[in-house]
């Protein structure tokens, strides 16, 4: 197992960062990394205006600890076990409410492809390459992948990429909305940073309704969206948000949305 004792997350200048993999067991996802990134996103405050999911080692997440698998006693339980933190961990994500930016160099396979589909913005390089990984092991799909990649791709695409386990190059996946953009593969790291720095000093209160409103956007009418969307949009404009933000377009200066986080 992997040294729980390790910590794999940490806050900077307002950014949550998560290691969901490291180098040891040949970048398989990190069961500590899970267990801890749940606690730290639940525990999130104010404090935290984004979140970056980063891989330590030569690859974003190759998967499951197939090995670990393998070596169990009891493979039901121990996989069951893995995927219950697993699920924790993408729930936890998903409500966190603010920015989640993934740095996907490398290999994202297997339950690394699935959190590629839950981040809002996932930055790659040219040698990164997506996996579901699944079925080479005689597995299904967990971390939300069957939810997620329909969503995504289409019912059709997501049924032929996890059945026929294709490999999914960096161009294709940007085509195909998996990947957000390129940058060099040297520059994935820092550039996702970079990225995630920005939107942790933006309007978060904003961020959070946008990620509101998207995510439920897939089971409603146009009709049902629009009373959403009224609905929001009016509460923003009396937010502490919405109000910095107009009278800075109208006073012609920059708005300062970091000193609203300072004052919450």
């Amino acid at each position: 197992m992997t040294d729980t004792s390790a910590s794999h997350v940490s806050v900077t200048d307002g950014v949550l960062r998560i290691a969901v993999a490291t180098a040891e067991n040949g970048t398989s996802l990190s069961p500590a990394g899970v267990d801890q990134g749940t606690a730290a996103l639940r525990a999130a405050g104010p404090e935290v205006g984004a979140v970056l999911l980063v891989g330590e080692g030569a690859n974003f997440c190759a998967g499951g600890n197939v090995r670990g698998f393998a070596a169990a006693e009891d493979r039901s339980a121990h996989v069951a076990d893995i995927a219950g933190r697993f699920h924790e961990f993408v729930l936890a994500l998903d409500a966190v409410g603010v920015p989640v930016v993934a740095a996907v160099h490398g290999w994202a396979a297997g339950a690394g492809m699935s959190i590629v589909l839950h981040a809002d913005i996932a930055l790659g390089g040219p040698s990164t390459k997506l996996r579901p990984a699944y079925p080479s092991i005689g597995y299904t799909p967990d971390g939300g992948m069957s939810w997620t990649l329909p969503r995504v791709v289409g019912v059709a695409r997501a049924r032929e990429m996890i059945l026929t386990d294709a490999v999914v190059a960096a161009d294709e996946a940007v085509r195909l909305g998996l990947l957000s953009r390129l940058v060099a593969d040297d520059e994935v790291q820092s550039e996702a940073l970079r990225v995630a720095r920005t939107l942790a000093n933006g309007p978060t209160a904003a961020y959070a309704g946008i990620r509101r409103l998207v995510a439920d956007s897939q089971h409603r009418t146009l009709a049902e969206q629009l009373v959403a969307e009224l609905a929001s949009i009016s509460a923003a404009a009396v937010s502490p948000t919405g109000l910095e933000g107009a009278d800075a377009f109208a006073e012609k200066r920059r708005p300062d949305f970091a000193s609203l986080k300072q004052n919450r």
